[in-house]
C-alpha cells in the first residue's frame, strides 16, 4: 500500500526538537517552514543553515527555510507541527489560529498535562483550534541525535475516522509519518492518541525519580525497578483515560522512558540527579531557568491521578519532594516500604511490608 507525505509543512517552535523535526522533514523532501520568535536565530538558520543556541555543531539542509512572520509561516501549509513547551500550547494556539489555513492536521508535539484543565495537549490544541484532525508525534528522541541523523523511531498518532480506516493512507497518522521518514528516521502509526501522549508525559516524572536515586548513590537495580514500575503507572492513568495499555509497551512509552530515565542528557533525568546529589533546586543547571517537563507535570499527572482514582506512587514521590517540602530519603524509603503487592493486577493481592520501622529510617538516611 502507497501513501503519499504532505508536500508543504509548517512547524511552529524553533528551539532543539523543533528545529530538528523540521530538518528531517526537509530531508524527506517536503517544502518546510521554521517559525521562531527570535530574529537572529530565524537569521542563522537561513543564512548559515545552523542553529547554534539550541543545536551547536549541526548542519540544517539548505531547503529548510525559517521566519519570524507567522502569516507568512503558514501560508499554503498543508500540515503544521507545533513543538513549544508545554505550558506554552494554549499560548502559542491562540497565536497561530488566525493564521491556520482550513482543515488541515496539526501533530502537537509536546508532552504533558495541562495543570488548570486537566487536559492532555492535544485536547488544549483542539479547543483553541477547532475543526482540525489534531494528533501527535512522539517517541524516544534526543534533538541533537536527530539532527545528526542518528538513526531514530518515533510514533505518529490521530484518531481514526470511519474514512481514515476504509483509506488508511489518506489519515493525518500515515501521512505524517509518511513526511518525516527518511533513511534515518522511521516513523510508525498508531491510532491511540490517549494512550501516546500519557506514556510521553508520565515518562518524564519518572525519569526525575530515576535522576534522584542515581544522586543518591544508586544504580541499575534502582533505576531498572523505577522504570519497570513507572510503566506500570502510566497503563494505569491511560487505561483509566480510555487509552490501550498495549500502547505504553511501544515506542511513546516504554522506549521514550527507557531514553529518558537513562541518559544525563535529558534534563528530567539531570534536575533529579542533582537533586539526589543534594543540590538544591534554585541552584541545579548552574542557576539557570531551565524548563523541565516533568517538574512541571509531577503535579498535574498527580492531580488527575487523584480525580480518576488511579495509584501513581513514584510520580506521587517525586510531586512530594518538588512541592511539598519532603524530605527524598524518608519520601522513597517509604515507597519501596509500600505493602507487598502482586505484580499481575487480576491477583489482586496486598500485605503489610515486613521490613521494622527503624529499618526504614536507616534506609532513609542512606538515601539522604
Amino acid at each position: 500500500m502507497s501513501a503519499h507525505p504532505f508536500s508543504s509543512l509548517t512547524v511552529v517552535g524553533a528551539g532543539s526538537w523543533g528545529t530538528a523535526l523540521a530538518a528531517t522533514a526537509a530531508r524527506a523532501g517536503a517544502r518546510t517552514i521554521l517559525w521562531g520568535r527570535s530574529e537572529e536565530t530565524i537569521s542563522e538558520i537561513n543564512e548559515n543553515h545552523t542553529n547554534s543556541v539550541f543545536l551547536p555543531d549541526c548542519e540544517l539542509p539548505p531547503t529548510l527555510a525559517a521566519t519570524a512572520d507567522i502569516e507568512k509561516a503558514l501560508k499554503g501549509a498543508e500540515a503544521l507541527m507545533i513543538v513549544v513547551p508545554s505550558r506554552a500550547i494554549r499560548s502559542v494556539c491562540k497565536v497561530v489560529a488566525p493564521f491556520v489555513p482550513e482543515g488541515i492536521p496539526i501533530a502537537v508535539c509536546a508532552k504533558g498535562i495541562e495543570a488548570e484543565t486537566g487536559f492532555l495537549m492535544t485536547q488544549v490544541a483542539e479547543v483553541e483550534l477547532p475543526n482540525h484532525p489534531v494528533g501527535v508525534v512522539s517517541g524516544p528522541t534526543f534533538a541533537r541525535e536527530t539532527a545528526l541523523n542518528h538513526p531514530t523511531a518515533v510514533v505518529s498518532a490521530f484518531p481514526f475516522t470511519y474514512a481514515d480506516r476504509l483509506m488508511p493512507s489518506e489519515s493525518p497518522a500515515v501521512r505524517f509519518a509518511m513526511t518525516l521518514s527518511t533513511e534515518s528516521f522511521r516513523a510508525y502509526v498508531s491510532d491511540d492518541l490517549v494512550g501516546v501522549e500519557i506514556g510521553g508525559a508520565v515518562k518524564n516524572v519518572i525519569a526525575i525519580a530515576c535522576g534522584m536515586m542515581d544522586g543518591a548513590g544508586f544504580a541499575e537495580n534502582t533505576r531498572a525497578a523505577l522504570i519497570t514500575r513507572g510503566v506500570d503507572e502510566m497503563k494505569a492513568l491511560a487505561q483509566a483515560l480510555g487509552g490501550r495499555r498495549e500502547t505504553v509497551t511501544g515506542l511513546s512509552g516504554v522506549g521514550d522512558l527507557s531514553l529518558t530515565c537513562s541518559s544525563p542528557t535529558s534534563r528530567n533525568m539531570r534536575l533529579g540527579l542533582q537533586l539526589g546529589q543534594g543540590i538544591k533546586r534554585e541552584d541545579c543547571f548552574d542557576g539557570q531557568k531551565v524548563v523541565v517537563e516533568g517538574e512541571i507535570n509531577a503535579r498535574s499527572i498527580t492531580d488527575l491521578a487523584h480525580r480518576l482514582g488511579v495509584s501513581m506512587p513514584i510520580c506521587e514521590a517525586v510531586r512530594e519532594v518538588l512541592y511539598e517540602g519532603a524530605d527524598m530519603g524518608k519520601t522513597f524509603a517509604a515507597l519501596w516500604s509500600r505493602p507487598i503487592e502482586a505484580e499481575p493486577q487480576a491477583m489482586d493481592l496486598s500485605f503489610t511490608h515486613p521490613a521494622q520501622p527503624h529499618d526504614v529510617a536507616k534506609f532513609a538516611e542512606k538515601i539522604s
